[in-house]
Formats: structure tokens, sequence, C-alpha cells
């Protein structure tokens, strides 16, 4: 049975949603870039931050960018555009969203912006690992907190009926679980890529994702309740693992086996870069199952902090 939980004509998606979308997509290209910038080896191209060789890095000239220096500086360039597009989004929050808990995730993605960029650049001053991987795991925080910010700000959410409301607390648990396990698989695959340590803890981690994954999935499709607002991401996150999988199995064989011997590094660096985006896209996936989910609860919370998205009508 649906939930009565808003009404369409109560508000559009708007700049806050558009903006969102981009920043989120151009977000998956500064990860990408991020991750060919490890595979590569070219995460130190360029020796000092936050100039580019003494240079105002918007200054940079491109005749100099080759090399590993063009995938370091380029992967810098993407991180300030996305930087930009967090503030616009920000902004048209804080300008056009009355539900004012909307509005301060906003401001959250503004903080692990700059958390990231900070992070980035003490890796190049400090050469310490430990950044790199920290800077890896909050990529996966923020891109998720984006696309996060894309479903809130959506049509589909703020409209009039909740298709989730029948579905019980085991798949409730069960997503939040799987969200759980699925970041807790970045972060040791970002220890692996950094240290090549933890391959064991990597793979243990991914056996207890796939079997989630699949079983909440296979929960969702096969249930009577759950429409196209629940089906439609599970379906997504079942094949996002397929994939993620695959690419594992080959970034594996690329990297640990004889096998590697006879594959270019370029093809093992697209491997284990599609592997991270691929990665991120799951957890944000995830999240996405995840709200929906718990879509009228989060709006008994908003009700009950009495933020509504208009005038006329309460939404979540």
């Amino acid at each position: 049975m649906a939930t009565t939980i808003g009404s369409p004509s109560s508000a559009s998606a708007g700049w806050p949603h558009v903006l969102a979308i981009l920043t989120s997509g151009t977000t998956v290209i500064l990860i990408l870039a991020g991750g060919l910038v490890t595979s590569l080896g070219a995460g130190l191209a360029v020796p000092d931050w936050p100039t580019t060789f003494g240079y105002n890095m918007f200054l940079f000239p491109w005749a100099k960018m080759v090399g590993g220096i063009f995938y370091e500086h380029s992967h810098r360039l993407l991180g300030s555009l996305v930087g930009f597009l967090t503030i616009l989004t920000a902004a048209a929050l804080w300008r056009g969203e009355s539900r004012r808990w909307v509005s301060w995730l906003g401001a959250a993605a503004i903080g692990l912006v700059i958390v990231q960029g900070v992070l980035g650049g003490l890796r190049v001053v400090w050469l310490k690992l430990l950044f790199a991987i920290i800077h890896a795991c909050v990529a996966q925080l923020f891109f998720a907190l984006m696309v996060s910010l894309a479903v809130l700000t959506s049509k589909s959410w703020i409209s009039d009926s909740d298709e989730s409301g029948d579905m019980g607390q085991k798949v409730r648990r069960m997503s939040l679980v799987t969200v759980g396990l699925i970041y807790v698989q970045t972060i040791f695959g970002a220890v692996l890529r950094h240290t090549g340590n933890r391959l064991d803890a990597h793979l243990l981690v991914a056996l207890l994702v796939a079997i989630h994954v699949f079983w909440l999935a296979a929960l969702i499709l096969r249930g009577t309740s759950g429409q196209g607002d629940t089906k439609r991401p599970a379906n997504v996150l079942w094949l996002l693992l397929i994939v993620q999988l695959g690419l594992g199995a080959g970034s594996y064989l690329g990297k640990y086996t004889t096998i590697g011997d006879a594959i270019t590094p370029w093809t093992i660096a697209v491997l284990t870069s599609g592997h991270v985006v691929v990665g991120a896209l799951l957890f944000a996936t995830s999240i996405v199952l995840a709200l929906r989910l718990h879509r009228t609860r989060i709006y008994h919370w908003a009700a009950s902090r009495r933020a509504p998205l208009s005038g006329q009508v309460s939404t979540p």
C-alpha cells in the first residue's frame, strides 16, 4: 500500500537537482582520473601544492602537461571544478530549498570537498601514504553525499506516493548493513591499492558484500510491495556488483599473477581504475536504495522538525 507523503505540485526539482546531478557526474570523472593517477604512478608527478611547479595551478602552461604531469595536474583541475560545482549546489539549496536539513547536507558537501582537497595536497607535501588512503575514502563519501542530494531534490522523491511503505524491517536493516559493508570494502580497497596490503580482508569483505547485495536484491525484486522506487536501484545494484566482480578479477590477475606480464600497463590501469569507479557507483546506489526504503521514516523525522518543502505541503 502506498503511503501518501507529499504532493507533486508542492515543488519542482529545479536548479539544486540539476546541479547535484552535474556535480555527481563530474565527480565520477574525477574519481576515474584519481584512479588513473594512482594506477599509472603519477601521484607525485607534481612535487608542490597548491602551486604546480611554482605556477598558479590555473595558469600552468598546457604545453608542459606531459607524461605523469598531465594526469596529476588534470586531476587537480577536475577537483577544483568539482569544488566550484559543489559551492553552486549548496548555494542553490540555501536559496531555493526550504528543507533546512537538506540545505545543511549541501553545506556538509562543501566541508567534505575542502577536506578532500587538503588531504590531496598533504599527500604531496608530506609524502604520507596514509593521506592517500584517507583521500580515497573521503572521495567515496563525498560522491555518495552528492548522489543523495540528487535523490532528495528529485521530483520522484517529492511525489505523493511511497512505494516502499510495506517493505519489512528486515529489508530495511539489510540495506543499511549492505551500505556499511560496501564502504568497509572501499576502505580495504584503498589500503590495498596504496600499500599492497590486506588483500585477504579485501577478498573476505567482497564475499560478504556479494552475499548481501544478491540477498537484498532478491528480497526486493521477488516482493510484491516494492515498485519502481526500490526495484530499479535494486536491479542496478546487483548488475553493478557483477561488473565489479569482473573488474576485480581482472585487476587481481593483472597485478598479482603472471598473467599480468602479458597485459599492457595501460590495460591494467584501466581495469583497476574502472574497479574504483564502479565501486563508487555501487556504494552510491546502495545509499539510494537505503534512502528509498527508509523514505517514510525520513519523512516523519523531517515533519517532526517542521521542515516543509513549501508553504502548503510538508514533504520529506
